[in-house]
């Protein structure tokens, strides 16, 4: 059986996750990308190496007529966020397990999302678009708003605004960074931000529990630290499932960021309908001993996910990015690392190559590695990662 993946730039998730898992259940993968000479540096003496065929693959036609050339497919799967409506469409075309295209598209496009919960009668945002080469004279809204991509991804462009003046000066600096692109204007959702993870097969799906997210101080947003925990608050819960329900988000993997706010309402800050990543996903799956990474691609295959996935609550666990504070060179830092000790299980992950030159950009792209750690309790593991990064160096030289 072939397993047709799409993707944008390599990541830890599918390179460590979804390709050995595709190995261990005996499928046949091609790698449909719009960078062939990246991914195939990246699985250079990979056990589980792919195919791997160059592709546009943010046109679904494209990637329809492709696959029609080349081996039948029995599944059609992305973890990429800008690929979901494409991935969605060319599986519905071949008759495979597919996403709601329409599900995957009001996900990604962040203004959809809004008008779509409104219409659904779930939550009201306040929030407008602002097109290419527009300004922001027509908005009257209630500061702080937040201004970002409408297809955003990863923190990218995304900063608060207190007043009018700010506003503007953050929109024109985007849109010289991203010409073309559409912006959302929105109301500030304060509270405590954290995500839910899921997991459905289009019948039934599973709560992985989720994280606690630290991110930097305004005006941007980037994550900091995120502490797992295998349930939120049960009517937490229930409303966030509600509203991925009127969204459409079943199948597969979901990532959903959201804000718990003092009275205990749950308010979507974004719906990533993929696994999460930075390293999540792998510590995600050794916190609750599941195959993580199988079990979404046997839904893709169209298997029905067992009533109980066996996943362990027990384990608690720590991901921590080491972030870069300033532009410039990285000319020391220590390279990938696994430790387990006294039942804490560690990991480290480069992101950015020594001898890299980098410009801040106060996103995730600032992330020089991740670490993190997986053990019985909370404790234990947050004094592993305090342990790592305390006995090794990051060194950037203007």
């Amino acid at each position: 059986m072939r397993l047709y993946l799409l993707a944008l730039n390599p990541t830890d998730s599918v390179t460590d996750g979804f390709l050995p898992a595709a190995a261990r259940l005996g499928l046949d993968v091609t790698v449909l990308t719009d960078d062939a000479g990246a991914h195939r540096r990246a699985y250079e003496g990979k056990e589980s190496a792919p195919e791997v065929l160059e592709c546009d693959v943010k046109d679904f036609r494209e990637v329809i007529s492709l696959i029609s050339r080349h081996h039948a497919p029995a599944a059609v799967f992305s973890n990429s966020d800008h690929l979901q409506t494409q991935t969605a469409l060319a599986a519905e075309y071949f008759g495979l397990p597919a996403k709601d295209w329409k599900a995957a598209l009001r996900a990604k496009d962040k203004g959809q999302l809004r008008r779509h919960l409104a219409q659904a009668g779930l939550d009201t945002v306040w929030s407008a678009e602002i097109a290419p080469g527009e300004g922001t004279e027509q908005l009257d809204p209630p500061f702080p708003v937040v201004v970002k991509p409408r297809e955003g991804v990863a923190s990218e462009d995304v900063a608060l605004a207190e007043d009018a003046a700010e506003l503007a000066r953050l929109v024109k600096e985007i849109q010289h960074r991203r010409a073309g692109a559409t912006l959302v204007v929105e109301e500030f959702l304060a509270g405590e931000l954290h995500t839910l993870e899921t997991l459905g097969d289009g019948r039934r799906r599973h709560v992985l529990g989720g994280f606690r997210t630290r991110i930097s101080p305004p005006p941007y947003f980037i994550e900091e630290l995120l502490v797992y925990t295998p349930a939120h608050d049960e009517q937490v819960t229930a409303q966030v499932l509600a509203q991925l329900d009127a969204l459409g988000v079943g199948l597969g993997a979901g990532h959903t960021e959201f804000v718990v706010q003092p009275d205990g309402r749950a308010r979507i800050i974004e719906v990533n309908y993929r696994a999460i990543g930075d390293q999540c996903d792998i510590m995600l799956a050794q916190a609750l001993r599941i195959p993580l990474f199988e079990l979404v691609l046997r839904a893709h295959l169209g298997e029905e996910l067992p009533e109980d996935l066996g996943a362990g609550t027990d384990r608690r666990a720590r991901n921590e990015p080491v972030r870069a504070d300033r532009a410039g060179t990285l000319t020391a830092a220590p390279g990938p690392y696994d430790r387990d000790e006294n039942g804490v299980r560690l990991s480290y992950r480069p992101t950015r190559r020594v001898g890299e030159r980098h410009e801040l950009y106060r996103t995730n792209r600032d992330y020089l590695g991740v670490v993190w750690a997986v053990g019985p309790d909370q404790e234990s593991v947050d004094a592993a990662v305090a342990e790592f990064l305390a006995a090794h160096t990051w060194e950037i030289t203007p």
